[in-house]
């Protein structure tokens, strides 16, 4: 059972992948760690059947022993794996050739490979999930200083691509951060499940096998206990619920982040130039560029995302007690999805505690529509004096001699005759002023630091 040579040239290292190469959860799900929960699973159920004495405690402890991933080839197991349709029956050979003659009896005692398989892909969830909550929790504790510290920085605020009014920088951050919250109180309210059922979900084997009518109900709990997983309400072969819940909050955590990597990618543009990666990536042709890698590379996941969660959604229509091709589906997109999920969560951390903010090129975009950018604000001020309609004429005539003679609005609007002896120049001025039309756009900011994870919110 010694290592394949050819497993290391065969196997996905992620070349093409930068999002998930390198990170925690790639680690937690390659091959070797599935195999390894497979075994975890497998040793699980022995010690659950011999903690209620339906196996010998020390047939449970040589087969917990002998289920170490190192001792397996990983490369058979999965060519072995398309004659079964699973990895679970050749591995289960594999394990009780490991074992002696007493305990071999016991290994997989009672289940079906889906057992096997689903818990271990429950457990693969369970070990991902801290690592990638912690990195959603330094990314809104690192959004956090940036939106405190800039709670009043004013920006155009940009719709439909073009200036609309003014907001500030530390708006939007808190934005960020309130969808980064979202994304680890969804992720953090999932209790992974062990699966336990038999053949067809009924535990009939396990009542058998103990001789004991009645005893496979308790089953479940050890094991799941076992393993440190949720105890199922029922076998949930066809009943997908855990497998869905866990690919839809891992698609909303990296379109969550793919919000924040839009945004950083459209500001951190040249001729925008708002923001910058720090430390960002190189080019092979053009030694000037400091490309912001990370924002792409969380683009990426986030357009990956909802294509691989809608294959784990699709399977929610099952057929029958155990389904042919919808529980395969499963497999590579749930690991997909907490790779690129795990990736991205690392990347947007590493990002936003390293992201530079120009505070003076946001004020310089805020003029570059010479006082169109407060239009709105201009009109309400108008219709004080004029009236609604006839402002809103005096307006439209101003903006379009502003735009058409290169002026700002101030000498448009200094020019219109109505408005001699009703508004000063410095009156003027004030309410052409962007950094003085932002709203509540700073209370909001700090309104919404106000929330902690878990969506607890202080006083």
């Amino acid at each position: 059972m010694c290592e394949d040579p050819g497993e290391r040239a065969a196997a996905d290292v992620g070349l093409l992948d930068p999002v998930r190469a390198g990170s925690p959860t790639e680690a937690a799900t390659g091959d070797r760690a599935l195999l390894q929960a497979m075994l975890d699973a497998e040793a699980a159920l022995a010690r659950a059947q011999a903690a209620l004495g339906h196996a010998p405690a020390r047939a449970a402890a040589e087969i917990s022993a002998a289920a170490r991933a190192e001792r397996f080839d990983v490369r058979d197991l999965a060519l072995r794996a398309r004659r079964g349709g699973n990895p679970v029956i050749p591995l289960v050979a594999d394990l009780t050739a490991a074992v002696s003659g007493e305990a071999a009896p016991y290994v997989h005692r009672g289940a079906t490979s889906q057992d096997i398989l689903d818990t271990a892909a429950m457990l693969a969830v369970a070990r991902s999930l801290p690592v990638i909550i912690g990195d959603l929790h330094r990314t809104a504790r690192a959004l956090g200083r940036s939106a405190a510290a800039h709670r009043a920085t004013p920006m155009a605020g940009r719709t439909l691509t073009q200036h609309a009014v003014p907001t500030t920088f530390g708006l939007k951050a808190a934005g960020w951060r309130s969808l980064v919250l979202d994304a680890a109180d969804r992720l953090s309210a999932l209790r992974p499940p062990a699966q336990l059922g038999g053949a067809a979900g009924t535990l009939a084997a396990f009542d058998v096998l103990a001789d004991e009518p009645g005893s496979g109900l308790r089953l479940p709990a050890a094991f799941a206990g076992e393993l440190g997983l949720a105890t199922p309400v029922l076998p949930w072969h066809t009943l997908r619920t855990p497998v869905a819940d866990a690919g839809g909050a891992l698609a909303f955590t990296t379109g969550a982040l793919g919000k924040l990597a839009a945004d950083v990618l459209v500001l951190s543009r040249t001729e925008i130039g708002e923001l910058a990666e720090g430390g960002g990536g190189g080019s092979s042709a053009m030694p000037h560029k400091s490309n912001p890698v990370r924002a792409a590379l969380i683009a990426s996941a986030a357009r990956r995302a909802p294509a691989l969660a809608s294959v784990l959604l699709g399977s929610l229509a099952a057929e029958d007690e155990r389904p042919a091709g919808a529980w395969h589906a499963e497999w590579q997109p749930l690991r997909d999805l907490l790779r690129l999920t795990g990736g991205a969560a690392r990347l947007a951390a590493e990002l936003t505690e390293g992201i530079v903010v120009f505070p003076d090129r946001m004020a310089g975009n805020l003029r570059l529509t010479r006082g169109l950018v407060v239009s709105e604000r201009i009109a309400a001020g108008l219709g004080r004096l004029l009236g609604r309609g006839p402002a809103g004429e005096l307006l439209t005539r101003a903006a379009h001699r502003a735009a058409a003679g290169s002026l700002s609005l101030v000498d448009a609007l200094r020019d219109e005759p109505v408005l001699k002896g009703l508004i000063s120049d410095d009156e003027l001025r004030e309410l052409t002023d962007p950094a003085r039309y932002s709203g509540s756009a700073a209370d909001l900011a700090d309104h919404a630091l106000r929330r902690t994870p878990a969506g607890r919110t202080q006083p």
